[in-house]
């Protein structure tokens, strides 16, 4: 079990976070760049000292500001695979597994023993001999999360560790990737700015912004129970915080927030209260619709940009009061003819909307 307190300052940038990773899980750091996702790494492997703080990993303190004890990054039971994998070009890919081995001072045949074991493992044995240069973003990857694997660590570190690969690489090494990792037995954290990729391979996810973890639970918490817009956002829902501020025929509250009102179904307090809606529960219209809807916004189509992998659902931003996101079919985007800049109206059921404080 890991458990870090981590302060560091680095020029005007403050990390203030404190999180934990279970042996066997994956922890998803995901955030934009700078807030602190890569930091944090640098930090838990020793690469940087901490201005204060504590690093706990399976009952061991790697390091503790208040006792002034620090453990040198080549002495913690840490493996790290790079975002660019920095692989050493000139050296073979035994040679590039072995080099964390040959840093703790194992003997030649252990080495040779642990990295046949472990090029076996991930399928890539008929590499030893190639060198770096010579090998796909794929295999290069394998190599990368083989140094890793190879030291046996109880920490296992991943910066971005898709992000050098291109599209179609990535695809195929993401799902090998998250069965790897899904196997392991040592406590995994992995970095990425990619919201979809948090949700796929995060047991746990920590959010990061500015420094600061702003939410931190399992994946089903985030999307079901977001704390703030930006959380929201990550997660690809709309999301208000408003305040009960009526209650109508049938068990409808009307939420008052900054911008405008939503009407809620089902059993809402009078305090504060969240709301999120899923785009998907966004219907657009031309015209004013007519029928059982009650909540109708209009206003301007802000932006519309295509889902990826083949764009056939389209994310539309809103300029509506309070502001949505839609997602919609590409086929109802023609049909409609739907344009930035034009008018439109969205209209949201109030059992759409989910409620909690």
């Amino acid at each position: 079990m890991l458990h870090a307190d981590l302060t560091k300052r680095l020029g005007a940038f403050q990390l203030d976070a404190a999180l934990s990773a279970e042996p066997g899980k994956t922890l998803v750091l995901v955030g934009e760049n700078g807030s602190g996702k890569s930091t944090i790494l640098n930090l838990l492997a020793g690469l940087i000292d901490l201005d204060r703080g504590r690093v706990a990993l399976d009952g061991m303190v790697l390091e503790d500001t208040s006792q002034r004890l620090r453990t040198p990054a080549h002495l913690r039971p840490v493996g790290f695979v790079f975002q660019e994998y920095a692989l050493f070009p000139h050296l073979s890919v035994f040679e590039n597994v072995a080099f964390g081995l040959r840093a703790q001072r194992l003997s030649r045949t252990a080495v040779t023993r642990r990295v046949h074991a472990v090029l076996d493992q991930l399928g890539i044995a008929g590499l030893a001999a190639q060198r770096p240069p010579a090998l796909s973003g794929g295999q290069r990857q394998r190599v990368a999360l083989a140094r890793a694997l190879a030291v046996e660590p109880r920490l296992l570190l991943l910066d971005e560790p898709l992000a050098a690969l291109d599209l179609q690489t990535r695809a195929q090494v993401r799902a090998e990737l998250r069965r790897r990792l899904a196997a392991l037995t040592c406590a995994t954290i992995l970095v990425t700015h990619n919201a979809y990729e948090a949700l796929l391979f995060g047991d746990q996810i920590a959010v990061l912004d500015g420094g600061r973890v702003v939410q931190m639970g399992a994946r089903d918490e985030l999307l079901r129970h977001p704390r703030s817009d930006y959380v929201a956002q990550l997660m690809g829902l709309n999301f208000f915080q408003g305040k009960v501020t009526a209650k109508e025929d049938g068990g409808v509250a009307v939420v008052e927030m900054g911008g405008g009102r939503v009407r809620v179904a089902g059993p809402v307090g009078e305090d504060q209260v969240f709301v999120v809606v899923d785009p998907r529960e966004v219907t657009l219209h031309l015209e004013a619709p007519v029928g059982s809807a009650q909540n109708v916004f209009q206003g301007p189509i802000v932006e519309m940009v295509p889902e990826p992998p083949f764009g056939d659902r389209v994310r539309v931003a809103l300029g509506t009061h309070p502001p949505l996101v839609a997602e919609v079919t590409a086929r109802a985007v023609a049909s409609l003819g739907l344009r930035e800049g034009m008018t439109v109206h969205a209209s949201v059921k109030a059992t759409a909307p989910r409620t909690f404080s």
